[in-house]
């Protein structure tokens, strides 16, 4: 496959963000269009948790493979690759007719999604090979990944004043096409020097364990949390969970080097990305919900109030950064992590008709959160890795975003669910026939076409009441989560000189040359390469707290 030649920074860095800002769009711009599926395709509140969980969930069990096979075999390949099937699979997703159906899709495009987001990163690292300048780069990526998550209910709200519910994914056709055409031209190739070797037992392991938590928190509301299948799904993950550890320290070359787990400003950085990402998709699955069923607004109303989640998050990921390199990763990513426990905690004390005005503010406490906390988290992450090893460590990064995400919607979902459910079945709906409220208790839509088409206050409060009760009890338990995050946030490294930080670029391996001439400039090539190595070496130490050049705490 031809590679663009004299590619500059900037346009590797504008294509990175689109193909970025259109998976990352996905992950939230269905949610806005739950109430009409559920409607449209009588799905039931479990189905609307797997449509928007497929998707997470493919994606968070595949993004390390995907990164370790970008590295492998080229990351322009894989990053074409990855954006031509999102396009296909987005198309398909506009035909289905049932919610099965639907999910599947949605399984399939988290799968693409993963081959896409870990080349985003990598390709910015080697663009960047300053770290000053990485940073800024990556700042500016994740304000616009954290844009195209926070702008998806605008977006589907958009589509939905005027087109059904198929548009949301219909619209995705085209973004899709044309990051994929600017990927074509601009995107230079790039490799692992080392060949990464695939880890099919880790790989099986790791996206098991995954797949089996999740569904054991989103089946749980039904099956009961005491329920001996619930109990034996949660043991069967962490049984996983530990087989997974015992392959990855017996491998020679792992999917994931553990051992880098023992950095801080690996381990609770990554640690940080995935609570705040929960926080994030748990909210946003539950605030589009309240918008539209308590508070009656549209889908285009839905959308637009949650805008300013999507500036602040904007704000704070590029200010997150700059603040990083004058006070410290520490004491930045601490703070986004506080904000948004105080943010859920206000939620959670707030009345169900509370004024918008303070809704706003609430909303701009979790997106100054949220970009204060991923942006530097992530540059912490991608600076303990080599720019050779830039595809596994974008994919970590990738991991922790979709893994929190994925729990946040399955866990605060799965709280929420039970929580309505318990609460509604104690109210007048208790005496309606045990089939209607059993619908009811399963879709907060029923519920509520229960309550209008009988003109009842009394059952239309009750649908209120509940709702509020699960939203407020999940944010109860998303503010105690991210306030406890911030604990091990104290580990993060102090503020990191960065203007001489620099490691060169990778590119597509060569074959090994037969003569003496040509191998003249692989012994300068070695030379550079240790010099590289000797770069990293010292950028973990000062993650790690080890005397190095260019480190000086805040």
């Amino acid at each position: 496959m031809p590679s663009p030649s004299g590619s500059r920074p900037s346009m590797v860095l504008a294509v990175a963000c689109l193909a970025a800002f259109a998976i990352n769009l996905d992950t939230t711009i269905v949610n806005v269009a739950l109430p009409s599926i559920g409607r449209e395709l009588n799905a039931t509140t479990r189905d609307l948790q797997w449509i928007v969980d497929g998707y997470n969930l493919a994606f968070a069990a595949l993004v390390l493979v995907a990164g370790s096979l970008g590295d492998r075999f080229g990351r322009r390949p894989a990053l074409l690759l990855g954006l031509a099937g999102f396009g296909a699979t987005s198309a398909v997703a506009a035909t289905v007719s049932s919610p099965e159906a639907l999910i599947a899709v949605r399984f399939a495009m988290g799968a693409c999604a993963a081959v896409i987001f870990p080349t985003t990163l990598s390709v910015i690292t080697n663009a960047y090979p300053v770290r000053r300048e990485r940073a800024r780069a990556i700042g500016l990526w994740g304000a616009v990944t954290g844009l195209g998550v926070a702008v998806g209910p605008l977006c589907g709200g958009l589509l939905l004043s005027h087109f059904g519910w198929v548009s949301v994914f219909l619209a995705l056709v085209p973004v899709s096409a044309l990051a994929l055409a600017a990927a074509w031209r601009w995107v230079p190739e790039s490799r692992s020097p080392e060949q990464a070797r695939l880890d099919p037992p880790g790989l099986l392991a790791s996206s098991t364990a995954v797949g089996l938590l999740v569904y054991t928190l989103i089946e749980a509301p039904a099956r009961g949390w005491s329920a001996p299948a619930t109990a034996a799904g949660f043991a069967g993950a962490v049984a996983l969970a530990v087989v997974f550890v015992l392959i990855e320290r017996r491998r020679a070359r792992p999917m994931i080097d553990l051992s880098l787990f023992r950095t801080p400003a690996f381990s609770a950085a990554s640690g940080s990305v995935t609570i705040a990402f929960f926080a994030l998709f748990g909210f946003i699955f539950l605030v589009t919900q309240y918008f539209q069923f308590v508070r009656g607004y549209s889908t285009l109303s839905t959308g637009t109030r949650i805008l300013p989640v999507a500036a602040c998050i904007a704000v704070g990921s590029v200010a997150g950064v700059a603040l990083a390199t004058r006070v410290g990763t520490r004491s930045v990513v601490v703070a986004g992590l506080v904000l948004l426990g105080c943010a859920f905690g206000w939620i959670a004390a707030s009345a169900t008709f509370v004024a918008y005005p303070q809704v706003v503010g609430q909303m701009v406490l979790i997106g100054l959160g949220l970009g204060l906390t991923t942006a530097p988290a992530t540059e912490s992450i991608l600076s303990v890795l080599p720019p050779a090893k830039a595809g596994l460590g974008s994919a970590v990064n990738d991991a922790t975003r979709e893994t929190g995400g994925t729990l946040g919607v399955a866990v605060l979902g799965s709280i929420f669910t039970s929580l309505y459910a318990g609460h509604l079945g104690a109210t007048s709906f208790a005496d309606l026939p045990p089939a209607r409220l059993a619908e009811a208790r399963g879709s907060v839509a029923a519920a509520l076409g229960t309550a209008r088409a009988g003109g009842r206050g009394d059952l239309l409060a009750a649908v209120q009441d509940s709702f509020m009760h699960g939203f407020h009890v999940a944010c109860l338990v998303a503010a105690a989560i991210c306030l406890a995050g911030a604990l091990p946030a104290l580990a993060l490294p102090g503020r990191l000189a960065m203007a001489t930080a620099t490691a060169p670029p990778v590119t597509a391996a060569r074959p090994d040359p037969a003569t003496p001439a040509e191998r003249a400039p692989h012994a300068s090539s070695a030379s550079r390469s240790d010099l590289s190595d000797r770069s990293d070496h010292s950028h973990r130490s000062a993650a790690q707290g080890l005397p190095a050049a260019g480190r000086t705490d805040a």
